[in-house]
């Protein structure tokens, strides 16, 4: 075994066990029908990226490319409802049969873990979830979920090995319409 070999080998090693993740992996849905999930999803509840930290009126809209890639289009006003409009525009590659899996790139060529944990059968919840916990969404087709169904995506999120103290509600206006 050559010198370099010997020295990145163990690199390696150390830095793959450090980015192992902390538990077992997600379980995303067995199968997704993209077309069901098209359209607009407001954000309910999220552990928060930087960037949507203070996020109201969160939507996140998704429509299928020809392609078979998902354009997808984040809104939501920063610090308030009159707030400034922020507009994100990242693109999603499904990566597997189930169409559970994607890679979601908000920077050409990084392509984030975006796994679609739960979604109810009549398309109107989903959690969408990361094997790192590091960062979830619980969002809905309405603004606002009723307190039972809220705590039961709430309960499957903890049940998924989230630290559920950390998440945020997202306020939504019980009036607004999701943008397409």
């Amino acid at each position: 075994m050559k010198f370099y070999q010997r020295a990145v080998l163990p690199l390696l090693s150390l830095l793959t066990a450090c980015a192992s993740t902390p538990s077992k992996p997600i379980s995303t849905e067995p199968q997704v029908d993209l077309a069901r999930f098209m359209g607009p999803w407001y954000v309910i509840a999220s552990i928060p990226t930087f960037m949507e930290k203070n996020a109201f009126g969160a939507v996140e809209s998704y429509a299928l490319n020809p392609d078979g890639t998902v354009a997808t289009t984040f809104t939501f006003h920063k610090g308030s409802f009159d707030g400034p409009l922020k507009t994100m525009k990242p693109l999603g590659f499904p990566r597997d049969k189930s169409n559970a899996v994607w890679g979601m790139q908000f920077v050409w060529p990084l392509k984030a873990e975006y796994l679609i944990a739960y979604v109810d059968p009549e398309y109107s919840e989903t959690i969408i979830a990361r094997n790192k916990r590091d960062y979830v969404w619980i969002m809905a087709r309405t603004p606002q979920l009723q307190p039972e169904r809220y705590q039961r995506l709430l309960d499957r999120v903890g049940q998924m090995g989230y630290d559920v103290s950390k998440l945020k509600r997202v306020p939504q206006r019980e009036g607004d319409a999701a943008a397409p």
